[in-house]
């Protein structure tokens, strides 16, 4: 897959003109590609694509100042990566900037130039989740007063994405799950996309067989406008290739995340072919293997840097092409209930003082699923009275999507509310990147939050135990 080269590399690619094939290509084959008619493209003086006459048009200022300088980003960003057109996003975009944090100005500063130069996305955008969350949340001051610094561009950040066509001009939204049902902007098997949030994008690609490659904020956006986005990377059938064959060999199904973890540490950016998924998960995606594939991708791509897995006889391209799309020269490895154990072993505990009462459970990185919250107020109301207790010894923060959690009944807010348990359109990662909140422990059962944050890692039953009795579980010491 295409590796995230550094601003330097990008700048002196463009410059010199070198070849990055070789960084960004897996250089294998397989045949299972729509041919491309590139009869209409033409080369101009210093690009090194073909481009359409219309989208030399733009780079010649048909369409404004503005637009021929984000064609002219897009082309540039293609021809470091030796992409040999652009095609089309015919799909709305996701932006993963949902926070406006210091730190990011010049990102500000382009809205303002795109949005001065009359220019806005082809289609309607949703956006990574808001940071902060005032209605379900208990802050301290403290805490507030560091979010007021930190995100100190909020109100200039929304009222600009607003301008540059974010869906419904709405904090509806606002969620890392985009392609859920609820909330609508799912792409179509096939379909081409420019999008940077990594657990949007392996999702994406591996659960739908959607083609995106993991793209940057600023180059997401840009694409989103121009609605090219270069042919390259995922976009190819070479680079979807597998080369590493992954075997599961465990008793049960294993953690979505733990495992996620141990595949994304072992092959980093890379493509990987799972097997022995496929007899614990069946060869349906149900709603439940639907969340157990979402929190898997999450944790190869945040553990790792993965953006599309391939799992045996369950995931789209699998099960069309089978083993054809392992490599031969793929490396393999076996995963099994070692590999698992010492994955977690390894993680570290970053709380100042280890055996401290966490103050929270966050459960929702990326945001959970209607039937994941649905579930857990099952789990939740169940263990408590199996306890009997009232209340959860640790308050529980579940992440969701504001047009997810619109869909729970007035009961299933209500029981949750007097369970303990806080609703939250929020991103717990943004939460625990403010310095004072990062102060506190917080437990999850989220290995992309755990690997964001200080926040420390249990598997959903110990998760569960810890919130009801408010004693970390012996087995997950």
């Amino acid at each position: 897959m295409p590796q995230q080269l550094s601003r330097r590399t990008f700048i002196k690619a463009l410059g010199t003109g070198a070849s990055l094939t070789p960084l960004i290509l897996s250089g294998l084959t397989s045949a299972s590609a729509k041919p491309v008619d590139t009869s209409n493209r033409k080369h101009i003086k210093g690009v090194k694509m073909g481009l359409t006459d219309d989208e030399i048009a733009i780079l010649n200022g048909r369409d404004g100042p503005v637009m021929a300088k984000v064609m002219r980003s897009v082309v540039a960003y293609g021809d470091a990566f030796d992409a040999p057109f652009l095609l089309d996003v015919s799909t709305p975009g996701h932006w993963v900037t949902g926070m406006g944090q210091k730190g990011l100005d010049a990102l500000y500063d382009l809205a303002d130039t795109l949005i001065a130069g009359g220019v806005k996305a082809k289609l309607p955008f949703t956006i990574d989740p808001y940071p902060m969350d005032y209605e379900n949340i208990d802050y301290t001051e403290e805490e507030k007063k560091e979010n007021a610094d930190l995100y100190c561009f909020q109100k200039r950040w929304d009222e600009q994405v607003i301008k540059l066509g974010l869906r419904d001009g709405s904090r509806k939204s606002y969620s890392c799950t985009c392609y859920l049902p609820e909330v609508g902007n799912r792409p179509e098997y096939g379909e081409v996309l420019a999008w940077a949030e990594s657990s949007a994008v392996v999702y994406a690609n591996s659960v739908i067989g959607a083609r995106c490659n993991r793209n940057s904020g600023p180059i997401e956006m840009l694409c989103s406008i121009a609605g090219k986005t270069p042919y390259f990377g995922f976009l190819t059938d070479e680079a979807r290739q597998a080369v590493w064959e992954i075997e599961v060999k465990t008793d049960s199904l294993p953690n979505a995340m733990l495992l996620g973890s141990a595949v994304g540490m072992k092959v980093g950016s890379a493509v990987p072919y799972i097997t022995g998924l496929d007899k614990f998960l069946g060869t349906t995606i149900t709603p439940a293997v639907d969340d157990w594939l979402k929190d898997f991708g999450a944790a190869t791509a945040s553990n790792g840097a993965v953006g599309l897995f391939h799992i045996e006889n369950v995931t789209p391209e699998a099960r069309k092409l089978g083993r054809k799309l392992i490599s031969s020269r793929a490396k393999k490895f076996v995963v099994d209930e070692k590999v698992l154990a010492d994955t977690k072993k390894g993680y570290p505990v970053l709380w100042k003082d280890p055996a401290a009462t966490p103050r929270y459970a966050f459960i929702g990185c990326p945001h959970s699923t209607l039937n994941q919250l649905s579930q857990w107020d099952v789990r939740i109301d169940a263990a408590l009275k199996a306890a009997g207790r009232d209340k959860v010894a640790i308050p529980v923060i579940i992440c969701a999507s504001p047009l997810v959690i619109d869909h729970l009944t007035p009961a299933q807010k209500a029981r949750m509310k007097k369970n303990g348990i806080h609703i939250s359109f929020l991103c717990g990662a943004m939460y625990m990147i403010n310095k004072v909140s990062a102060s506190y422990p917080c437990i999850t059962n989220s290995n992309k939050l755990r690997t964001y944050s200080t926040a420390r890692f249990y598997e959903d039953d110990d998760l569960l135990e810890y919130v009801v009795t408010g004693k970390a579980p012996k087995a997950a010491a």
